[in-house]
């Protein structure tokens, strides 16, 4: 099977991507560009439906990650579309509301794109919430839906039958980090752990807090905060109090960011800080010397290297654009780096894609089947789905990286991937 190169031919078809709420695309003559295999193909319009955080919580992220998924429709088609069949080309668009980073909004909302709106597959919004009451709507209806922003591990463990996780599971989100940290400082003993009280984040540090503690680690602090906290203090005094050598915990974006920089004000005296969501985002620069050393879980960055070469060595295919198109493609377009989220997004549409291109049909059973036989490489990494009863959909093979923000010989921020030490492009270092 042929595979989609981004800008790799002309083609007489170019998509409109929406970029308003609720906007459907349509595609359109591109005067003097023809193809022999265009004039053969019926072209048919494949509607996919989501819904992003336009306002609200999640608007940081949520908007990289659309970002990402309109980078791609506009990829495929000015490859030419999705061929299926000897003589039929998918056109996609994208349909998308605003959630608001509300649940409820978003129950209404895929039911609207499944009942009222005919799409013909489904990408998620972004968070693990938010993805988890999508997916209970895509389900329900019998449609596939890949997830691109939910790492949540309990959202893939209900034995859903239509949902594809492209994002590492939340339980390995900071197993890294502690290895790392030890890694870096096997001197190391005492942890404190501070995390939002939603899905995705009790997820993680449910996992975390008995691997550290089977490393001889000591968790002296274990505190949950709500959604929307914005004063971190009673838990700044519980940690200075209890003198650990290391936090680690946060949430997402802007909760994250906040905590980071009280951290720093407060003079926080922790040698090691790892944190959830925010520290991948290239805006977290914002905070200015406070994003200084914070570690974060990435599920992808700009520096990674994931090659044919590299697709050979694990003898699995490698499938779409490279690393290096991707984030000229992406800068370009939107005159801002990728982060995870933008390449999360992009991803989660190259599966559809080779789902579709598997399946040779837009039949759900058949595509549904298409995507529990992916197991291969991409600009994204290695992307495989259990098809274990209880846990089918979940990613069982993509891995994470791990930035860490530091200054350049210029004193300007940056990130660096510091874990794992074969991926590494600094050495991670304490705080100071």
């Amino acid at each position: 099977m042929k595979l989609i190169r981004p800008a790799a031919v002309l083609v007489a078809l170019v998509g409109l991507v929406a970029t308003a709420c609720g906007g459907t695309a349509a595609p359109t003559s591109s005067p003097g560009a023809s193809t022999q295999a265009s004039a053969a193909a019926t072209t048919q319009k494949l509607v996919i439906g989501f819904t992003a955080s336009q306002t609200g919580a999640q608007n940081v992220a949520s908007k990289k990650q659309t970002e990402g998924i309109q980078l791609w429709v506009d990829d495929v088609t000015k490859a030419g579309g999705i061929k299926i069949g000897s003589n039929t080309v998918l056109m996609p668009e994208i349909k998308f509301y605003d959630d608001e980073s509300k649940t409820d909004r978003v129950q209404a909302l895929y039911t609207k794109l499944i009942n009222d709106d005919k799409v013909d597959f489904l990408l998620s919004p972004y968070s693990s919430g938010l993805v988890k009451a999508a997916a209970v709507v895509s389900e329900q209806n019998g449609k596939v839906m890949v997830t691109a922003g939910g790492a949540d591990d309990a959202t893939m463990e209900q034995g859903f039958k239509y949902i594809f996780q492209v994002y590492t599971p939340a339980s390995k989100y900071l197993t890294g980090a502690i290895d790392l940290m030890l890694k870096l400082d096997p001197t190391i003993k005492k942890v404190a752990i501070v995390n939002e009280k939603d899905s995705f984040s009790t997820s993680v540090v449910a996992a975390a807090k008995p691997y550290a503690e089977s490393k001889g680690l000591q968790v002296v602090v274990s505190e949950g905060y709500d959604t929307g906290a914005t004063d971190f203090n009673p838990f700044i005094n519980k940690i200075v109090a209890a003198t650990p050598d290391a936090i680690i915990g946060g949430g997402h974006f802007q909760d994250g960011t906040t905590f980071a920089k009280q951290l720093y004000e407060k003079k926080v005296n922790a040698r090691f800080i790892a944190l959830l969501v925010a520290p991948p985002e290239p805006t977290f620069s914002d905070i200015g010397d406070a994003a200084q050393y914070i570690v974060g879980p990435s599920q992808w960055e700009t520096q990674v290297k994931y090659t044919e070469a590299g697709a050979k060595a694990l003898s699995v295919p490698f499938y779409g654009t490279t690393v290096e198109t991707f984030t000229k493609s992406y800068t370009t377009k939107f005159n801002a780096p990728p982060s995870y989220h933008s390449a999360g997004g992009y991803a989660a549409g190259l599966m559809l894609q080779k789902a579709l291109e598997d399946a040779q049909s837009t039949d759900q059973e058949k595509v549904r089947a298409a995507f529990d036989k992916l197991d291969l490489m991409t600009f994204f990494g290695h992307v495989k789905f259990s098809t274990e009863a209880k846990t089918h959909g979940k990613q069982v093979a993509h891995d994470m990286v791990y930035v860490q923000w530091l200054k350049d010989p210029s004193g300007k921020l940056a990130t660096q991937i510091v874990w794992p030490l074969e991926a590494k492009s600094a050495d991670a270092q304490l705080r100071k």
